[in-house]
């Protein structure tokens, strides 16, 4: 079987709000995050991490921050569209891993819903998917609470 790998990375900085995307799934918090789309690290993370696996750029190429289509966009779709692409090619997501670096918002109780809008946007299963959270230790811009960031690694296979 072939298979491709795929790693990505996003962050946001906090600013006005009273909540974050993430992994499509609203979670509240004090703050909201700076951005031109929603602004959800975790979906952006993991497209970025498909679009690598297959050398295709990433988000920036596919949604420039400059183009105002993309002004507030649902980042699920983002992850759709990245996924049509895929598939476009003939590979399809065989699992999904992603971490999020964050003081707060509290991930956990929000990953099982994560993990059900990812599995659901990629058709595949929801054991395929990995949602977990970390902190920097009070260390770095996201201990000090300044934003929020995410870390995705991907592996296609052939359709």
């Amino acid at each position: 079987m072939t298979v491709r790998i795929g790693q990505g990375y996003d962050v946001h900085a906090f600013g006005d709000g009273d909540h974050v995307m993430l992994g499509g799934v609203r979670v509240p918090h004090a703050r909201g995050v700076l951005a031109h789309s929603d602004g959800d690290v975790v979906l952006h993370a993991l497209c970025d991490a498909m679009l690598g696996a297959l050398a295709l750029g990433d988000i920036g190429v596919h949604f420039p921050p400059s183009d105002d289509r993309w002004k507030g966009a649902d980042s699920r779709m983002l992850l759709r569209h990245c996924n049509a692409l895929l598939a476009e090619r003939g590979w399809r997501v065989g699992n999904a891993d992603v971490t999020v670096v964050c003081e707060r918002p509290k991930v956990g109780p929000h990953a099982a819903a994560m993990r059900a809008n990812i599995a659901a946007d990629l058709g595949i299963g929801l054991d395929d998917i990995s949602v977990k959270a970390t902190t920097s230790e009070r260390l770095g811009f996201t201990g000090r609470e300044e934003g929020i960031a995410a870390l995705a690694a991907c592996v296609l296979s052939r359709r």
